[in-house]
């Protein structure tokens, strides 16, 4: 896409107002990233320095709302563990920029998304044991965000926890039914089991809803340290071991099993079982239930990803989807019959 526009006169006014640092210093706006959910620009107004993230102009009316929802995620993570942007300031007022948005800090960071030919940076390129700290890391994150008192963080109305698993099917199917433009191999066997089952304990908490290495960033340097988990848009209050299992579904369950994971190098990393087992003891919550956790991801990702599938046109990455997409419900299909969760 084109750089948007960026009205940093009306913004330094708002800033102003708001009683933000840098007041009467020139504001530079550098454009970050953009698509159809959200614009990002880095904010730097003297010695200080922070992050722009709103809906772009022609996006769904809903999305003013999503970028609020995100805000609230974020400030109420403030004061917590969780690795997490700053929270810096929110406007609702679309006036003045066009669409609401919010300001986070800035984090001195890397972000896996940004690797070269799937290389992770010095020392992780080459040393294997420091690599493996990226991965325990990752876990560590959403482990941590398990335990917020969303509660006590005034999050209460954010989503419906009540009833969260009963839902899944339902919405999802529902949702599949919408879009639908051809049968997947497997989704039938997947859907029936996950009716059928429930996980042995449902403690319901916050949950970031798109959780891997593609949402997260890592300070410079070793050892591994996450610098703060990112891209809120799905966040909710539902189970937060769905985000685990969203993370490992394609984690190679042994160092030498191949990884659907194509953006990131997982040569060197630990086990899902090892990873797994450090969320456990993180989190203080039980994991013998995986196996409905793995299968719902990896449904629910391939009726997710059906919808850029059967929208792509001539687009080749979406197109690139199609064969993705037969690959996760059937190895949903298939963990399912060979499970023993019952």
């Amino acid at each position: 896409m084109s750089e948007p526009a960026l009205d940093t006169d009306r913004l330094a006014d708002w800033m102003d107002g708001a009683g933000l640092p840098g007041k009467g210093e020139p504001l530079d706006a550098e454009f970050l990233s953009g698509g159809t959910q959200n614009v990002i620009f880095k904010l730097r107004r003297g010695d200080d320095a922070c992050v722009l993230r709103m809906p772009p102009r022609d996006a769904p009316p809903d999305r003013d709302n999503g970028i609020l929802r995100e805000w609230r995620i974020i400030e109420a993570l403030d004061g917590t563990d969780v690795p997490h942007t700053a929270a810096v300031g929110v406007c609702e007022d679309a006036t003045v920029l066009g669409r609401p948005f919010y300001l986070m800090g800035f984090v001195d960071g890397w972000s896996p998304m940004d690797l070269q030919q799937r290389r992770w940076p010095a020392p992780f390129d080459t040393d294997l044991d420091a690599r493996k700290d990226l991965a325990y890391q990752l876990a560590e994150g959403i482990a941590l965000l398990s335990k917020v008192d969303w509660k006590a963080k005034g999050l209460r109305d954010l989503g419906r926890p009540d009833g969260f698993h009963e839902r899944q099917v339902d919405r999802w199917t529902g949702f599949f039914a919408r879009i639908k433009g051809r049968d997947i191999d497997g989704m039938d066997v997947a859907t029936e089991w996950l009716r059928s089952r429930r996980p042995l304990d449902y403690i319901p908490g916050l949950m970031h809803g798109d959780y891997q290495f593609a949402n997260v960033m890592y300070r410079h340097g070793a050892p591994a340290r996450l610098a703060a988990i990112v891209d809120w848009e799905m966040g909710t209050v539902g189970d937060p071991k769905l985000d685990l299992g969203w993370m490992v579904q394609s984690w190679p369950e042994s160092a030498d099993a191949p990884s659907a994971m194509s953006y990131v190098d997982m040569r060197g990393m630990p086990t899902r079982a090892e990873v797994v087992d450090h969320y456990a003891k993180v989190s203080g919550r039980q994991v013998d239930d995986l196996d409905y956790y793995l299968v719902l991801a990896k449904w629910k990702l391939a009726i997710v990803l059906e919808q850029g599938f059967q929208r792509a046109g001539d687009n080749e990455k979406l197109l690139a989807y199609g064969p993705v997409i037969v690959d996760l419900m059937r190895s949903a299909a298939d963990l399912a019959e060979s499970s023993d969760y019952a």
